[in-house]
């Protein structure tokens, strides 16, 4: 079976598993699971409009309609009356969402579905998937569905003031969030996560290549795939960072959106090779049950992945990936052998990541990207392992919160410890990365006055060296650094400040293993102290790590691997040498 051959079929059998659940008249598809927080009727929508997704590419790509009678049954159905209204986001705005996916699907399939319904259907469809026009959605990538339902519309001839004004809107807003080198945030602030590529450059890019245009939009999406495609590991995981990971590998739909349209720095064997080991991998680590469906969590189920928004149908957001199949069975992208993507280490100073691929692990020491909002305060109680963390792998997720945390240095105080909320990036070149934020903390006082903390990481092949100055610790303040938590092989050696060391448990474990230990540095401190540590996280059992470090005036020397590291601090500056 060749490898298009293979995502056609893998569509057809994710199809046929969640059509079993379909109601009476085709209008919801009712998967069994827990409910998101919007209701099973929203979620019942998103189960037809999500797989609505991976049909329509499916019939785009193939030319075979052979799942479209029961998604325009469905339309009738739904639009007639069937699923719920869309509303603003803060009322019961699910709908608004998967409404881009209906409005996309009807766009792409509209020869064999669009153009064959009567005009009573067309209207109450266009009525329906009006109100994503007029609703006021969350603020982020939200504002791309109504764009995409507008887009819809005008394509068939529908469009008008409100649909002009709903896509100048969106791209207004888009423009407002591009940090460069291919990177936006999503929405105001610092949130840089998977979204970038399964939304925030699929939707825009998507849009010109169907209007057959050129935009400034499709070479954004090519200098963002310098620095993402890195983060897939070798074996095909996507890095395990952020939210909504339950999408899984939709993280290659940019990859398989880039090759489709010509908007990519990969060759087209790589693009191949990297979008194959992530389905594979999902594929190979039980995403799909037994009964057909991909369930809520990464490999199998895992509730800690998950937010209150993702219900039994969130995971075929999955469908985006299925973009490749708009590049025709002739094309490059399915002809060429498949490629490896390059290991190497990569500082991108706008989202504020250090990117380090080594012995086929990525992984991502994050210096940037935090979800705070600019309105929000810095409470403990809304920590976030899949942003608060220094580092990120294909090999590893983040502990629960509940647990100890993971690649975390705390500051301790009256035996209670500090997380890391809004991440002040301060540069990233070379092989390093560096930040500053303030502790806070989930009881007592939220914050201590003047209590700082910079940190930077250098990579230096698979290793990493950790080095954090804090500022104005009070008497009696402690302090701890965690390693990976990992069944692989983790180090974390003290070269630096460090007195303690031993490993503690997180017995909820992470998204790849139900039980994990985690290795942690300890020590007292007072003042302003710099704390210092190598990293590793490796396959294979390594030989203990060999470093050392002294301090300098303003920072400190560090000798390993035959090389000396010179780290200077100054206000709010870090300086590697």
């Amino acid at each position: 079976m060749s490898t298009r051959e293979h995502w056609i079929s893998t569509a057809d059998r994710l199809l046929e598993a969640a059509w079993r659940w379909a109601t009476p008249d085709s209008a919801l598809l009712d998967l069994p699971g827990r409910p998101s927080k919007s209701g099973v009727l929203s979620d019942g929508l998103e189960g037809y409009a999500r797989t609505f997704l991976a049909a329509a590419f499916r019939a785009a790509g193939t030319q075979d309609d052979r799942w479209l009678e029961r998604y325009a049954e469905g339309l009738q159905a739904g639009a007639g009356g069937a699923w719920p209204k869309i509303q603003g986001h803060d009322v019961f705005g699910q709908p608004m969402v998967e409404s881009a996916s209906i409005a996309l699907g009807l766009r792409i399939t509209r020869p064999w579905l669009w153009d064959r319904l009567d005009e009573a259907t067309k209207d109450q469809a266009e009525a329906w998937l009006r109100d994503a026009l007029t609703n006021v959605p969350a603020p982020n990538n939200w504002y791309l569905f109504p764009y995409t339902v507008a887009g819809f519309l005008e394509s068939v001839g529908r469009g008008d003031a409100v649909t002009k004004r709903a896509r100048e809107r969106a791209l207004d807003l888009l423009e407002s969030w591009y940090r460069g080198q291919g990177w936006y945030s999503d929405g105001d602030g610092r949130a840089f996560d998977h979204y970038n590529g399964w939304a925030l450059h699929l939707y825009p890019v998507l849009d010109a290549y169907l209007n057959n245009e050129e935009t400034h939009h499709g070479e954004r999406l090519k200098e963002h795939l310098e620095s993402f495609s890195l983060l897939f590991g070798k074996d095909g995981a996507p890095i395990h960072f952020g939210r909504s990971l339950t999408y899984r590998f939709a993280a290659a739909s940019a990859v398989a959106l880039g090759a489709v349209t010509g908007h990519t720095p990969l060759t087209p064997g790589q693009s191949q090779g990297l979008i194959n080991r992530s389905l594979n991998y999902f594929e190979r680590y039980g995403s799909i049950g037994q009964d057909g469906l991909l369930s809520l969590g990464w490999h199998g189920p895992h509730e800690p992945t998950l937010q209150n928004y993702s219900g039994p149908a969130s995971p075929y957001w999955a469908s985006k990936a299925f973009v490749c199949l708009l590049a025709a069975e002739d094309n490059p992208l399915w002809t060429e052998q498949e490629e490896p993507i390059s290991e190497k280490t990569l500082a991108v100073p706008a989202p504020g990541f250090l990117i380090q691929v080594a012995d086929g692990i990525a992984r991502l020491h994050n210096h940037g990207s935090d979800h705070v909002k600019p309105h929000e305060g810095e409470s403990a109680a809304d920590d976030d392992p899949h942003y608060s963390r220094l580092a990120y792998s294909t090999k590893t997720g983040p502990t629960a919160k509940t647990n100890v945390a993971d690649n975390h240095f705390s500051v301790v105080i009256n035996g209670v410890h500090s997380v890391r909320r809004r991440i002040h990036p301060i540069n990233a070149k070379s092989n390093w990365a560096a930040s500053w934020h303030r502790p806070a903390f989930p009881s007592g006082p939220p914050m201590v006055p003047g209590l700082k903390v910079e940190s930077v990481t250098i990579a230096h092949g698979r290793y990493e060296l950790r080095v954090h100055r804090v500022h104005k610790a009070p008497h009696l303040a402690k302090v701890q650094e965690t390693g990976w938590a990992t069944e692989l092989h983790s180090q974390l050696v003290p070269l630096h400040g460090w007195t303690g060391k031993d490993e503690v448990r997180a017995p909820q474990g992470t998204a790849y293993t139900p039980w994990v230990r985690v290795p942690r540095l300890t020590a007292d401190v007072e003042g302003t102290a710099i704390f210092a540590a190598l990293a590793l996280l490796s396959d294979n059992e390594e030989p203990p790590l060999q470093a050392s470090a002294q301090a300098t005036p303003n920072g400190l020397e560090v000798h390993w691997f035959g090389q000396t590291t010179r780290i200077t601090f100054g206000d709010n500056h870090i300086h590697v040498t």
